[in-house]
């Protein structure tokens, strides 16, 4: 930082102090005994994955916390990785080997895809870790793990095994949520659901030996194909008279029973259901009691199969679905068809309609895991925040289901389960068996599924941290201080990782969970690539730099919420980083080498300056107490109230007093002053805004580290809070601004020293006009100010009134007197027009009543804001 630079520029410095940094390892993490540990592990961005502006949220603000409590003597560890990612980093390698090859995975065969896709991780796996560098993230990134390293491969085995020797883990025939795209089975919480505007159909089903039908609705007309009853309420009185008679299928020519079950509601539809048990959650529970048959339909990618007649064969199920319905609508077996709409689940990796599908999978028991990770959110173990968020947990957790974990995929931890191929014994190792247990058979099979992601994800916070080995890093970072995460992975994740904690480290895995907002676009909408509404973080900083990027997106997100971003809103950042520069240089550049005093005790300190420190030790509790309540934005809004408008608006130019003039002392003791609020205010930001504060602090005289990074965080120093300085600083402030207004209204030029004069019969408040009389004179550009004592009306001058305080300004010499006041009649007489509008405005009815709240009380403001203005310019013109 030079005198000659007159603008901050970004991209000369950032890359030089990120390489600092790392060459002093001082995001390196060790085990201290002497020193209190604060772990944060990174929610691990898919492997697949390129910076968005969602990561920058989110790792923004775990990198404040880890700066912050690094500066404050913690050994501070974050914990950095990505997710190995199996569907959406399958795709990904398919789709690149169908263009380079045009040969699909089993063309080439598992091992030889895999190759493909740890080739393809090798490439691209770090792409994302080095974008988090741009933003200034200080990871322990010799501590990066990957969902599917050696370490965290071990941990997984692990716990499947014994879940499974507990009887957590099972194999079960049961209906799933399935992905004909991917063509495998998702869990519950992978499902998104969205609202459809579909087609209700009305069937009619003969029943046999009769010329009555049972009427059934159906939004999936295609599975009736695999009906095996029709089900009504044993309650249902409409149906008493065709008790145990049979149906008979349409198109298919099959009997099926009438079977009445109290799962049927009477209210939906004809109150009679066609039971599918292969391909409905509901349905299959039925099927079950009553002993139907099960019938799949469809194969694994949603195509009809050889168990529906030959015309239906091979065909897709949307194609299926038409053709049902025509050749229904043929045989006259459609009584009505009604607009639908509905609720309707869909793949959260590629987006298509999820089927039920009736399938084996292995399962984990979820509600002996959940009942501890209850108790510890009810019992305030771990705090949410904000604190609404406890409730939405605690009745997920209250509902939980089994967890689907395997997956029809090929890239991920392969369940550790074989076969006996000779036995058919089932085998589950924490190693690959050479040979059966039971018949010695060497001829074993493994299961070809592999575990959802999320199994391994759910062991992040221990399982980074070395286990299922013990050691003193796992015992001194675990367990970890806080979760920050979107909201959007609560039951995915966060939940998961409790319940995983608590099961094998017998502890909680972090205190905190801190769940902010997603980042929307301007019109409130999600970002993504089919929009084009995406934001480049890395664009981002190319053009604004990183710290803009940090500070803006902080400072316009309120705590918990979501946040509307745009490309011109990083402009902020800037603006804000180019001011903290320019003042720090304005400081710098008084600096002529003399003698700064660190310690401000027994400095003869006048108003201002006890005033600056005031505010500034009132700035430091609040940034603590805000940081520590996940208040980020209250925190960056507090610190530009302070060093923009507190520090350069006001201080910066009283202190001008001090540094202008020929007395060494006080000019030693106003820049002793300027350099410990500038010293303060970069250790106070270096959280949000990394970069500029190191660049400032290695210029400063009175640095007190080798990187500001290491330096520690200020504390509060209570007893230079002055609450009755403050007031009357705030007092103060208001005198200047009005004498500022009552320049500018009367066109004075800023070169013109005025005369002014104060009148008051507020004895408290002539003391104090007397004690600011230096800075008014000096700020409000005076060559002569006077107290009047009691009010008086002096003419030929200008006056304003603020705090019971009558400010008058000699206008004699300084102004055509004459012009000014036909001036201010013109002016006065436009207010009256304006507030005849607002009145007529108010007085209409219409208005008030259908206007919005806001609108109608902006107009009020409106109004009261000109009479003020008015009165103002009445009472100068009577005066002139």
């Amino acid at each position: 930082m030079t005198e000659e630079k007159k603008e901050y520029l970004p991209e000369e410095i950032e890359a030089r102090w990120y390489k600092f940094w790392l060459e002093k390892n001082y995001f390196k993490a060790r085990v201290d005994k002497k020193k209190t540990p604060f772990t944060i592990v990174i929610p691990p961005p898919n492997v697949t994955g390129v910076l968005h502006m969602g990561h920058g949220l989110n790792n923004t603000i775990q990198d404040i916390l880890i700066r912050y409590e690094r500066m404050r003597g913690k050994e501070a560890c974050w914990v950095p990785g990505t997710d190995h990612a199996g569907i959406a980093t399958q795709t990904v390698v398919e789709k690149n080997l169908l263009k380079e090859t045009g040969k699909n995975r089993d063309e080439i065969g598992r091992e030889e895809f895999l190759k493909k896709v740890w080739a393809w991780r090798e490439e691209n796996g770090q792409t994302i870790i080095e974008q988090l560098k741009k933003i200034g993230a200080s990871c322990d990134w010799d501590r990066t793990r990957f969902t599917m390293d050696n370490g965290l491969s071990l941990a997984v085995r692990e716990v499947f095994v014994r879940l499974y020797e507990k009887g957590l883990i099972y194999r079960g025939n049961y209906i799933v949520n399935w992905c004909p795209r991917c063509t495998t089975a998702l869990a519950d919480d992978e499902v998104e659901y969205r609202e459809h505007r579909d087609k209700l159909y009305y069937f009619k089903y003969p029943v046999k030996d009769s010329d009555e039908f049972a009427v059934v609705a159906t939004t999936r007309p295609e599975t009736m194909l695999g009906d095996t009853g029709v089900a009504v309420h044993p309650d249902d009185k409409r149906y008493k008279k065709l008790k145990n008679k049979k149906i008979i299928l349409p198109l298919v020519n099959r009997e099926i029973p009438l079977i009445t079950d109290k799962i049927v509601d009477m209210e939906f539809g004809t109150g009679a259901v066609k039971v599918t048990p292969s391909h409905d959650p509901n349905d299959f529970d039925m099927g079950k009691r009553h002993n139907l048959e099960f019938i799949s339909i469809m194969d694994e990618k949603g195509v009809l199969n050889k168990n529906v007649p030959a015309l239906y064969q091979g065909m897709d199920r949307y194609k299926a679905r038409q053709k049902v319905v025509e050749d229904m609508e043929s045989a006259g077996l459609v009584a009505k068809i009604d607009d639908y709409r509905h609720s309707v689940g869909h793949c959260y990796r590629c987006d298509s309609v999820i089927e039920p599908y009736q399938s084996t999978q292995w399962f984990v028991k979820m509600k002996p895991l959940a009942a501890p990770a209850i108790k510890a959110v009810e019992k305030k173990h771990i705090t949410f925040y904000p604190p609404r968020w406890e409730k939405v947990y605690l009745n997920w957790m209250n509902n939980i289901r089994d967890w689907c974990i395997s997956r029809q995929i090929w890239w991920g931890h392969r369940i550790p389960v074989w076969y006996c191929e000779d036995c058919r014994r089932e085998i589950v190792s924490r190693t690959t068996p050479e040979k059966c247990h039971g018949c010695k058979s060497t001829r074993l099979r493994q299961d070809e599924d592999v575990l959802d992601t999320w199994f391994s994800s759910w062991l992040w916070p221990f399982s980074t941290l070395g286990w299922p080995e013990k050691g003193e890093v796992l015992d001194y970072f675990y367990p970890t201080n806080v979760l920050v995460t979107d909201p959007g992975i609560i039951f995915f994740w966060v939940a998961r990782m409790i319940m995983a904690g608590l099961e094998f480290m017998k502890e909680i895995p972090f205190r905190k969970v801190h769940l902010h907002g997603v980042v929307l676009d301007n019109q409130g909408r999600k970002m993504s690539k089919s929009l084009g509404n995406g934001i480049d973080p890395l664009e981002v900083v190319k053009v604004y730099g990183a710290d803009a990027l940090r500070y803006t997106m902080v400072v316009i997100t309120p705590a918990g919420q979501n946040l509307l971003l745009s490309m011109d809103k990083f402009a902020i950042g800037k603006h804000f980083a180019n001011k903290i520069f320019n003042a720090s240089r304005y400081v710098l550049m008084n600096h002529k080498g003399e003698k700064i005093i660190s310690s401000l005790d027994g400095l003869e300190l006048d108003f201002s300056d006890r005033w600056i420190l005031s505010k500034l030790n009132r700035l430091i509790t609040a940034v603590h107490e805000n940081i520590e309540n996940y208040k980020f934005q209250d925190y960056a809004l507090g610190f530009n109230e302070f060093f923009w408008h507190e520090f350069c608006d006001w201080y910066l130019e009283i202190s001008k007093i001090g540094l202008y003039q020929s007395n060494d002392a006080v000019k030693s003791k106003t820049l002793s002053v300027l350099f410990h609020i500038l010293l303060h205010a970069m250790k106070i930001f270096h959280p949000i805004m990394p970069f500029i504060t190191e660049e400032i602090y290695q210029t400063l005289p009175n640095k007190d580290a080798e990187s500001i990074m290491v330096s520690p965080f200020p504390g509060s120093n209570k007893t230079l809070i002055d609450h009755k300085i403050e007031e009357e600083m705030e007092t103060g402030k208001r005198i200047v601004t009005s004498i500022r207004n009552l320049r500018v209204m009367l066109n004075i030029k800023p070169t013109q020293l005025v005369k002014i004069k104060f009148s008051t019969e507020d004895r408290e408040k002539a003391k104090l006009v007397n004690k600011l009389e230096q800075y008014i004179k000096f700020l409000c550009h005076a060559e002569e100010i006077q107290a009047a004592g009691r009010s008086v009306q002096i003419k030929r001058s200008a006056v304003n009134v603020t705090d019971n305080i009558e400010i008058f300004i000699d206008l004699e010499g300084l102004v055509d007197i004459e012009k000014e006041k036909a001036r201010l009649l013109q002016a006065a007489e436009k207010i009256r027009r304006e507030i005849a509008e607002t009145e007529k405005k108010l007085k209409n009815e219409d208005f008030v009543k259908k206007a919005k709240e806001e609108a109608v009380a902006k107009v009020r403001q409106q109004r009261e804001k000109s009479l003020e203005n008015l009165r103002l310019l009445e009472r100068n013109i009577s005066i002139m």
